[in-house]
């Protein structure tokens, strides 16, 4: 009987794209050991991108199979209608369909191991009940993963919301001091019910036969050792860890549509500007801003008088500032007028979206300015290139002081604190420092070394390479 392993991620996300790449190293590594069954549950819209990415992928791996769920409707009140909570009811509502699905493999492969993700936490009740070793796939890095250890401990020692403890400064263990209101959004208000979702995802981590986490010794060793030392986990032990990056999902998404330049091909344009000239501003397949805040921008980058390639979704009153929605827009009419004629040949806006990774490892591009997302920081340490830090969501206060404070590979802007409003003397001034000054080039070279540790983190004796034998190990030795 074959060896699988299943892998249950979250639909029509970057981590769900990240844990099918995961599947993919463990076949590279060790093509004869085992088969992958990714579940797949339907997205709340069709996807046509990610639809063709899973037939691409089907295509050239044999083995990796994927176990289509039946279509399941999200019927929750208009004040739980958030992406998270929403995404852990559909996880929920599709349990049955799990349980049918991993009794149904087990009829012809010998089922490993059960990976999931944090959204599908409810599924570690299935493994244990099954008699299945599961494993948490965490995409983003150890230092926010610290903090989700830590947590439940946090929880029981106030009964205030932190979004209302703006004097409170934790110490996480393996973490640089983090306000209170920088926690990771979810965990800001227990009047939300993603709040209460989010806490038994953090009280479940403990659980698991092991924690599987996109990062490399390297990169985060102050958080990784906290971890494994067992100080982020309050009460009994810490699950092995496995540290199996960097895995990087690359780009899924067309090209957007370029104006301040008279070629529409604006990854041409990148290649005529001098080395290390331009900045890219992009806030990943999510993140957005304010009309008034995207006009502030726009002053502050035609101020600096440096280059630039600007990917700008259409502005949202959301105070989130996180958007599902790639509604079409008249860019012009949300920027300053004249702007684009004022910027014509030093700087492009591209509507919408843009291939992150391709841009950034352009010879031109000299600096990101970025959400702080994991999977951006990653794209960013493949292709050696420092960062302006600018959080909005999810984790990223917990990355942007990381990358600032521990890794030095970026600047941060600096926000209001009433309303997080960055002005656009401030990010004329971080553009300028990041080209202009000794700081600027003592990051780039640092961060060239950190480039050069992910690269080895997969050699013969890399860190990420034993992780991963590690696990494998595991996973193969379970129950004999």
């Amino acid at each position: 009987m074959k060896q699988t392993i299943v892998i249950f991620p979250p639909p029509g996300t970057m981590d769900m794209l990240a844990m099918i790449e995961f599947g993919k190293l463990i076949l590279h590594h060790y093509p004869h050991n085992f088969s992958i069954t990714i579940l797949c549950t339907h997205g709340l819209q069709h996807n046509p991108t990610l639809s063709s990415y899973i037939q691409r992928i089907s295509n050239s791996n044999p083995s990796i199979s994927f176990h289509l769920f039946p279509s399941q409707r999200v019927d929750m009140p208009p004040n739980r209608r958030r992406m998270p909570s929403i995404m852990f009811e559909l996880i929920r509502l599709n349990l049955p369909s799990a349980r049918n699905a991993l009794l149904e493999i087990s009829k012809t492969s010998n089922v490993r191991a059960l990976i999931i993700h944090l959204f599908c936490t409810s599924a570690l009740s299935l493994g244990i009940e099954l008699g299945i070793p599961t494993y948490y796939f965490y995409a983003s890095g150890a230092s926010a993963l610290a903090v989700f250890l830590n947590y439940p401990k946090i929880h029981q020692q106030t009964n205030n919301s932190l979004k209302n403890l703006t004097d409170t400064v934790f110490q996480i263990p393996g973490c640089p001091p983090l306000k209170a209101t920088q926690m990771p959004r979810p965990l800001l208000d227990r009047d939300d019910t993603c709040y209460w979702d989010f806490l038994n995802f953090c009280s479940n981590l403990p659980k698991a036969n092991g924690i599987i986490v996109n990062t490399f010794d390297g990169f985060e060793p102050n958080a990784i050792k906290a971890i494994e030392d067992g100080l982020c986990v309050a009460d009994g032990p810490t699950p092995p860890l496995y540290c199996v990056g960097p895995l990087t999902t690359g780009n899924q998404t067309e090209k957007g549509n370029a104006i301040g330049t008279e070629k529409e091909d604006y990854m041409s344009w990148l290649d005529e500007q001098p080395s290390r000239s331009v900045v890219f501003l992009c806030f990943g397949r999510l993140g957005t801003l304010s009309e008034k805040q995207v006009r502030e921008m726009a002053s502050g980058l035609e101020n600096s008088g440096k280059r630039f390639l600007w990917v700008l979704k259409k502005p949202s009153d959301d105070k989130r500032k996180i958007t599902e929605q790639m509604d079409d827009f008249d860019v012009a009419s949300v920027l300053p007028d004249g702007f684009t004629e004022r910027t014509r040949g030093l700087g492009v806006v591209v509507k919408s979206q843009a291939p992150q990774l391709e841009v950034l490892k352009k010879e031109s591009v000299c600096g990101f300015v970025t959400h702080c997302g994991w999977n951006s920081i990653l794209e960013a340490l493949d292709t050696g290139v420092p960062m302006i830090a600018w959080p909005l969501y999810a984790e990223q206060h917990v990355n942007r002081n990381v990358l600032v404070e521990d890794m030095k590979i970026a600047i941060p802007v600096e926000k209001r604190e009433e309303d997080g409003f960055v002005t656009a003397t401030e990010l004329e001034t971080r553009v300028r420092e990041l080209i202009e000054s000794e700081k600027g080039t003592e990051m780039r070279e640092r961060i060239r070394k950190m480039k050069e540790l992910g690269l080895a983190a997969f050699g013969d004796s890399g860190s990420s390479k034993l992780a991963l034998k590690r696990l494998i190990d595991a996973i193969s030795t379970y129950g004999n």
